[in-house]
């Protein structure tokens, strides 16, 4: 099939105003966020329904034609944007937005693959629930692209990674065939669980058009807050005593090195310190069904035992809700200053939680050996093990240079990460930055398993071809 009988084909099925082919109309979705990947395609189409998407996708698998499915558009490793070969089909998925069902006393929602995270959050709100999934682009990501990089975020210690909070998926299959596997069941024994091929697999496979997801309790009371300590592994001390003194009420525990800090402080205009500077930061939320008040009395309690024990040097405790957002911006817009200060070689990466400290120690005497002046931005989910660890050079001019050494810098973190048990991605997915290290760190069974599954789902290879194998 001709290019152009296939986009008259494609245009048939959802609308000629729903297929872009003119260059300044498919721009915006042929380069990601960070200005790191830039590709090309044939066209883009906007299908509305699940039945549009499966006939787009029949058309292209007709045509031997390549597919890459989008959603926000927010990945950080390349997985939503095609190859530079202007071959391939590009299918946005922003126009399935619809939220199907809110069941309450099932504690379940369906929703289409082009919510935005944040409008999810936000209709749970609004019946008394929480859909715990939270990170900072949730308010432009979409839940299809959450669930296909397995997306963690800031409350996976308490609630799990987006894996744990779906019931069901309705996938279209690399065959145009629709799959309905949207049952809101926490208990179905019925032979292998299908929606976790899909969940994480970065569209390699399917391409998820809904999902009934998990609700809970919205917490009555909650309180944040910001702690300054000295170290890593006072990071982790601390992790082990708010566990044991709060339970499943310890929600999330962030680790923010001053580095981080300082490029929020210098780039974000609004921002500001809550406290001396000192070298790291532990950002924490606890929450609760009981009095706010109360939490925060027997968090003041916490604090002082810890300061006393010099586990903390000072602290301060969110006295209202604008308090703790301010709080949780300073986390969360790190990755806005850096992408304002420059390019910077990124690892999202996790280790066991009680390795942490050995692995900040391990990869920063093994980098500034080997690049004198290096900056590292170091960050991220101590309560699960997964830090953001970023390298550049403070000058433009040398960071230009040291930019072209990042396979040695990959090499020499990922080396230690995975000596010391780890993976190489722990929450942003392989997409095409990470392919070519998954080939060294996974051994050869995982390898031949992820190909064989692969091949038995999408046998002609048209699906999101590039990422992940």
């Amino acid at each position: 099939m001709s290019g152009d009988a296939l986009i008259e084909r494609l245009a048939a099925i959802v609308g000629g105003e729903q297929v872009l082919t003119a260059e300044a109309d498919m721009t915006p979705f042929l380069g990601d966020w960070r200005g790191r990947y830039r590709g090309a395609a044939r066209c883009i189409v906007r299908p509305g329904t699940t039945s549009e998407v499966a006939a787009v996708v029949r058309a292209c698998s007709d045509a031997g034609v390549a597919m890459v499915p989008q959603g926000g558009n927010t990945s950080h490793c390349g997985a939503s944007i095609p190859d530079t070969s202007g071959q391939s089909v590009l299918l946005s998925l922003s126009r399935l937005n619809r939220i199907r069902a809110v069941d309450v006393p099932n504690n379940t929602m369906t929703v289409e693959a082009g919510c935005v995270l944040q409008e999810i959050q936000a209709t749970a709100s609004r019946v008394g629930r929480l859909f715990p999934l939270s990170l900072a682009a949730e308010g432009s990501c979409q839940i299809g692209g959450n669930l296909s990089t397995n997306a963690g975020g800031v409350q996976v210690l308490r609630y799990g990674n987006a894996r744990e909070l779906v019931l069901g998926l309705e996938v279209v299959l690399p065959s145009g065939e629709i799959w309905n596997g949207l049952r809101a069941l926490r208990k179905d024994n019925t032979g292998y669980d299908l929606k976790h091929l899909f969940i994480g697999a970065e569209g390699t496979l399917g391409i998820i058009t809904a999902a009934v997801i998990k609700l809970f309790p919205q917490p009555s009371a909650v309180v944040t807050a910001w702690l300054a300590i000295n170290s890593p592994q006072d990071a982790v001390t601390l992790l082990g005593k708010l566990q044991a003194g709060f339970g499943a009420g310890l929600t999330a525990c962030e680790l923010v090195s001053d580095v981080s800090l300082g490029m929020v402080l210098k780039h974000i205009p609004e921002a500001q310190a809550p406290l001396e500077r000192s070298p790291w930061y532990l950002l924490l939320e606890l929450a609760g069904a009981g009095d706010a008040d109360v939490l925060r009395v027997q968090l003041e309690d916490f604090l002082g035992d810890a300061i006393g024990a010099e586990l903390v040097s000072d602290a301060v405790i969110a006295q209202s809700g604008d308090q703790a957002a301010r709080l949780w911006d300073l986390r969360e817009r790190i990755s806005e200053a850096q992408k304002i200060e420059g390019f910077s070689i990124k690892h999202d990466i996790s280790v066991p939680v009680s390795r942490i400290g050995e692995f900040l120690d391990l990869a920063g005497e093994a980098l500034n050996a080997a690049y004198p002046g290096i900056r590292i931005v170091a960050f991220g989910h101590v309560g699960d093990g997964n830090l953001h660890y970023n390298q550049s050079k403070p000058e433009a001019g040398e960071n230009a240079s040291f930019m072209a050494s990042q396979p040695d810098v990959n090499r020499i973190v990922h080396d230690i990460v995975h000596a010391l048990g780890g993976s190489i991605s722990a929450e942003h997915g392989i997409g095409q930055l990470k392919r070519e290290e998954l080939q060294r760190y996974k051994s050869a069974i995982e390898l031949d398993m992820m190909r064989a599954i692969k091949r038995t789902l999408d046998p002609k290879g048209l699906m999101n071809p590039g990422k992940v194998l």
